[in-house]
């Protein structure tokens, strides 16, 4: 499994919204400029974030994007399942019900399920709010 560059993205947008939150909207072309993304590719990645109603936009004058809840109630596994997809580490995993005809007598599939799990649990753990914090909880690093 790899994180793909848009959902690498989506995480720094949704971060680079929560600093910069003062209850007006934000700019595309300002979050574009400070994280150095394409706004024609940023606005791919806004509107999954807008249609599932992660983000609030405006068009026009004062226009731009604003988060529709508090950091905290935004997981990162969240946000990476809704633009990737799926976390799932083997395909017989990314759905809810398992239909491969070989489920009952794979000897993998407790393993891939016990990773997927983890990895699951992993990024469910952190939120928005803990990589907006510079205290070595979360933002000490480039995602």
């Amino acid at each position: 499994m790899m994180i793909s560059t848009k959902g690498r993205y989506a995480l720094r947008v949704m971060v680079d919204i929560a600093e910069h939150a003062n209850g007006k909207y934000i700019p595309l072309k300002d979050i574009a400029n400070r994280q150095e993304i394409s706004e024609k590719y940023l606005e791919s990645i806004i509107v999954i974030l807008s249609k599932a109603d992660y983000l609030d936009g405006l068009r026009g004058k004062g226009g731009g994007y604003k988060l529709t809840r508090a950091p905290e109630s935004y997981t990162v596994g969240s946000i990476l399942k809704l633009v990737e997809g799926s976390l799932a580490p083997v395909t017989c995993l990314e759905n809810r019900e398992n239909n491969c005809r070989r489920a009952a007598q794979c000897r993998t599939l407790p393993m891939w399920t016990k990773f997927y799990k983890m990895i699951d649990d992993f990024f469910e753990g952190y939120t928005i709010a803990d990589l907006m914090r510079k205290d070595g909880s979360g933002n000490d690093f480039i995602i």
